[in-house]
């Protein structure tokens, strides 16, 4: 029996092996540059520090020339994948970044000076005006100050910005900076994932749970949208998202045509990545659980754990492991596994007094604390973001509870009605978050939660980038919530996360 089961893990090994490099091809750079007009496989492996991403695109493969995602446009010779990368998982690290600049320097398009750089009236070919994308992963964000709705109408907003400190020099430029010619705020955030949009866009609710009020209307379509694309709910469809983004991070003269757009938004849709291999689990998808992308393909979208599938039940399997498995696999595999079985428990069950996170601890939802665990707002199946439409504020960018980001701009917010439920009248933060949608002091803060998959791809994590590592996610969210993890719990969460 002993025998016969080492045969069967040693041949699964060997096809797994076989089907890996069939799906991977001849060797291609990990980086791609505009207009390569590469074909895009079915199936793309990227290795990662703790294992392997893949990603899926359903429907077959897609060749990318002249295709409007892959296409060089603007003035800088940018498409929409210099900043969504398939090996970062469709998203931007930090590591990358450091390579096109030592490779390319500032010619690169990736440095752009309009978002690729500090400000774009520093001298460009010097490093140190592209510190924030090269070292930590940040792209720049220029919003205009007072805000206008999604109809374009102004806003007349509650509270004051100051600039404190501004390590950058972007928000008290002559032209660039608050109070100059453009009128913006430059706050700096991480290329968000263009990748499982099937549950990025799913509405699993008739009404906002956050506000007692309907799901979000995209103005432009008037139907209901998620209200969970970007960082601070600056737009509300994939369509107003990609328009947007052409303007500003592509730097468009035109706008995209119907035919570019509908391109983009099918490529975008069909495309789905997680992590598929584990360094020290081996295949996700191995002795009965079910993670890596086909998952995604596969399940439906949009549930609350709580509700359907438990927020990465997938991996409970690995809990429970069969004697014949047991013998024939390194021990310290089977204890990597049974980790990430306790991480996910862990993320679903253990429970910690949550405070001071708008809006979930309002009176009118749960109260201030609430008892809840990782799952409260990570609730998502299969995901692990935030089933509801909206933004939270985890105080990942509001000091005092927001680790202190030296190289980001601080910001003193003055309310200037009603004070803030939790910071009072005057606070600081690095970035206001949704605030700067809405004009709303209570607002200030809040930040759309990311989908959990593919994290080993895309380091540095949270939207400004300061946490640099797994563990420093883990143990900011200890410290904020004096939850008092033990070392054994830290490194489950750790390990679990690094198999989404």
């Amino acid at each position: 029996m002993e025998r016969t089961a080492r045969r069967a893990i040693v041949a699964s090994l060997a096809l797994f092996a076989l089907t890996m490099l069939a799906s991977a091809g001849p060797p291609e750079p990990r980086w791609w540059s505009p207009g390569e007009n590469r074909v895009f496989p079915q199936a793309l492996d990227y290795p990662n520090e703790h294992g392997t991403l893949r990603l899926i695109l359903t429907g077959g493969p897609l060749d990318t020339t002249n295709h409007p995602f892959f296409r060089p446009v603007g003035p800088h010779g940018r498409a929409c994948v210099t900043c969504h990368q398939p090996a970062n998982g469709m998203s931007l690290s930090a590591a990358s970044a450091r390579e096109r600049w030592e490779l390319n320097g500032a010619k690169d398009p990736l440095f752009a000076a309009y978002d690729g750089s500090n400000c774009p009236t520093q001298p460009q070919t010097e490093r140190a005006s592209h510190s924030l994308l090269i070292d930590h992963g940040l792209i720049r964000i220029a919003r205009q100050w007072p805000p206008r709705d999604f109809n374009g109408t102004p806003i007349k907003p509650d509270f004051r910005i100051e600039v404190v400190n501004d390590p950058t020099g972007c928000n008290v430029d002559p032209e660039w900076g608050l109070k100059g010619g453009k009128g913006h705020i430059s706050i700096f955030r991480r290329p968000r994932p263009v990748a499982n949009f099937k549950y990025i866009e799913a509405i699993p609710f008739a009404a906002d749970p956050k506000r007692s009020l309907p799901v979000p209307v995209d103005p432009e379509t008037h139907q209901p949208v998620s209200g969970n694309l970007m960082a601070d709910g600056r737009v509300l469809s994939l369509t107003s998202q990609l328009r947007d983004a052409s303007q500003t991070h592509l730097e468009f003269l035109d706008k995209l045509s119907n035919e570019d757009e509908r391109k983009i938004l099918d490529f975008e849709r069909r495309l789905f990545a997680a992590q598929q291999v584990s360094n020290k689990a081996g295949p996700l998808d191995a002795a009965g659980a079910e993670g890596g992308p086909r998952k995604l393909v596969e399940s439906e979208p949009g549930r609350l754990g709580s509700q359907g599938v438990p927020v990465w039940s997938e991996f409970q399997p690995w809990e429970k492991t069969s004697a014949d498995v047991k013998r024939s696999l390194p021990a310290e595999t089977l204890a990597f596994r049974e980790s990430v079985a306790r991480g996910a428990r862990s993320f679903r069950e253990r429970t910690f007094l949550i405070s001071d996170a708008a809006p979930f601890t309002y009176p009118s939802l749960f109260g201030n604390p609430t008892r809840n665990g990782c799952a409260f707002c990570h609730n998502m199946s299969q995901m692990g973001m935030d089933a509801a439409p909206g933004q939270i504020d985890l105080g990942t960018t509001v000091l005092p509870f927001a680790d202190p980001q030296p190289w980001l701009p601080v910001f003193r917010i003055t309310c200037l009605g009603t004070q803030h439920p939790y910071y009072g009248k005057v606070f600081y933060t690095h970035d206001p978050g949704y605030g700067l949608t809405t004009g709303r002091c209570a607002d200030v803060g809040r930040i759309t939660l990311q989908a959990l998959r593919g994290l080993s791809a895309r380091a540095p994590y949270f939207a400004n980038g300061s946490a640099a590592t797994l563990r420093a996610v883990i143990d900011f969210y200890d410290r904020r919530y004096n939850i008092a993890y033990t070392e054994r719990e830290k490194q489950d969460l750790v390990n679990l996360l690094s198999v989404l």
